[in-house]
């Protein structure tokens, strides 16, 4: 029970940082949603990073690697690196330069001001909650599936299982999935409620450092365990379950591999990193970042790619009961064979799933300010009240969140969860583009972009998610060899810019705003 009680150990750690964020709380609705813009270089890098790696980064990423092999880090990993860095630059520094300017807190108020349309922004808030959720559940789901794997055997009598045949179940004994990712939803929701923003900054910044060295840690002694880097790659070439996986035969075409560098375009339009964003302190804040984060993501990608092609040489095909999304938390539980070690590698790997916070901040700040205070008008309500609003929200999404995670636990796959969520917000990369560098968009031409791309993912995602299920369904997910995502941004840009060279432009006023 020794790596059980590190887990618990962080876990008080999370409700420490909880306590101290509120103490060190101004009480204002600025400091609670944007810590009054104050971040520096360091604790930017370290948030949007740990905001940005999920359960998707490490749980999904491993459990795909195991099905579909090495391919994996170049389709996500490589192209995110680049694309993440490239999008901070030319989009991030110029949307923080405007909302510092004009002290926005939100995407809808930014995109509601820029296209001079109030309707714009209550058009995109459902939107945005609805592309969430799935992000939201992939930590859920992510979390709850770590830890039952991690901790098979250890409550042999409250929690035994059995499968169908009355043998006992793979991962008998072990936290139901159910209780593990509530567990941590609760904490986090204690954190952020209490500590606004800054708990989720803070928390961030102490998840990322303990996910990238535990996760290095984990590499190595899962590697040394299977007898060196040279043992373990001979074990998968060994094996004739996980050598295709590792050359990657028949596994990913071309044109799937390519149009994966369209999904990491998504972190233009997160809601989450948009008020990261706001917090920093000058647009000198943001270099740090640009630079470090594709050398973040390879050290946090590369380890959990190559654990999940051992893990195909190591266990072979799934047996009953078992999915993708425990293998990660069977290869720390069966190879990392010291309590203490152990116990942090498991942290680590929750830290990773934490990001939650930022996600839970960014709907409540959205909520507070886009619905509420854009109904009363903005003097109705104190600081106070609208730190309590939001904060009522978060409770709200935070219940929507576990009950469907409960519903999906055994069904969902963590990877392909993101990928559609991803996707969705990668849709609506042409408008944050068009926003920031075309003076000619319009409101009209905005409007028919978003509602053209959530129509467009909606049929893709409802054909992968639940037409497969149907009786006879023989689709396939890729569209001529290319993945939905394409589809989805080319209709559009497609829509945005045919809309907007027939429709009225906006006003000189809110351009000289936008652009001087």
């Amino acid at each position: 029970m020794t790596s059980l009680y590190i887990i618990i150990a962080y876990l008080g750690l999370l409700i420490l940082l909880g306590f101290v964020t509120n103490h060190l709380s101004k009480g204002t609705s600025a400091d609670f949603f944007v810590v009054d813009r104050s971040i520096g270089s360091f604790l930017l890098l370290m948030s949007m990073f740990g905001a940005t790696m999920t359960g998707f980064a490490l749980v999904g990423s491993t459990g795909e690697a195991f099905s579909f092999g090495i391919g994996v880090y170049g389709a996500m990993a490589s192209w995110s690196g680049l694309m993440h860095s490239a999008v901070f630059f030319l989009i991030g520094i110029r949307l923080w330069a405007v909302g510092k300017r004009h002290g926005y807190l939100t995407q809808c108020e930014y995109f509601r001001n820029r296209f001079e349309s109030k309707g714009l922004g209550y058009l995109l808030f459902p939107i945005l909650v609805l592309l969430l959720i799935p992000y939201l559940l992939v930590g859920v789901i992510a979390a709850g599936k770590f830890l039952q794997a991690f901790t098979k055997g250890m409550f042999p009598e409250q929690f035994a299982r059995t499968l169908a045949d009355g043998s006992p179940h793979p991962l008998s004994g072990g936290l139901p999935p159910e209780l593990g990712g509530g567990i941590l939803c609760a904490i986090i929701l204690f954190y952020v409620f209490f500590g606004g923003l800054r708990g989720a900054v803070w928390a961030n910044t102490l998840q990322t450092t303990i996910f990238m060295i535990t996760g290095v840690a984990a590499y190595w002694m899962i590697s040394q365990k299977l007898g060196g880097l040279a043992a373990a790659s001979q074990a998968v070439l060994d094996s004739d379950f996980a050598r295709p996986r590792a050359a990657r035969e028949d596994m990913m075409g071309h044109g799937k591999f390519l149009t994966y560098c369209f999904i990491p375009l998504s972190v233009g339009m997160f809601p989450h990193l948009f008020q990261h964003w706001l917090t920093a302190k000058s647009a000198k804040t943001f270099k740090l970042t640009v630079v470090a984060f594709p050398i973040f993501i390879l050290i946090v990608w590369l380890p959990c790619i190559l654990i999940g092609i051992w893990a195909a040489a190591e266990f072979g095909p799934l047996g009953p009961g078992q999915s993708t999304n425990g293998v990660l938390g069977r290869m720390v539980e069966g190879l990392v064979k010291s309590p203490i070690l152990s116990g942090l590698v498991a942290a680590g790997v929750l830290a990773a799933m934490s990001s939650l916070d930022s996600q839970f901040m960014c709907l409540g700040t959205m909520f507070t300010n886009d619905i509420v205070v854009q109904k009363l008008g903005p003097n109705r309500l104190t600081d106070s009240q609208k730190v309590w609003v939001a904060r009522g929200f978060i409770l709200l999404i935070a219940g929507v969140t576990y009950a469907l995670s409960v519903v999906l636990m055994d069904t969902a796959q963590v990877f392909a969860l993101g990928v559609w969520c991803f996707s969705g917000f990668a849709g609506l990369f042409p408008l944050v583009v068009a926003a920031v560098y075309w003076k000619g968009a319009t409101r009209a031409g905005a409007i028919s972009c978003i509602v053209v791309t959530i129509i467009t993912w909606g049929i893709l995602f409802y054909s992968d998610v639940f037409a497969e299920k149907l009786p006879g369904a023989t689709h396939s997910t890729l569209i001529a060899g290319m993945m939905p995502v394409t589809l989805i941004i080319a209709a559009s840009a497609i829509t945005l810019v045919g809309v907007s060279l027939f429709t009225a432009k906006p006003s000189d006023t809110t351009l000289r705003k936008f652009f001087t």
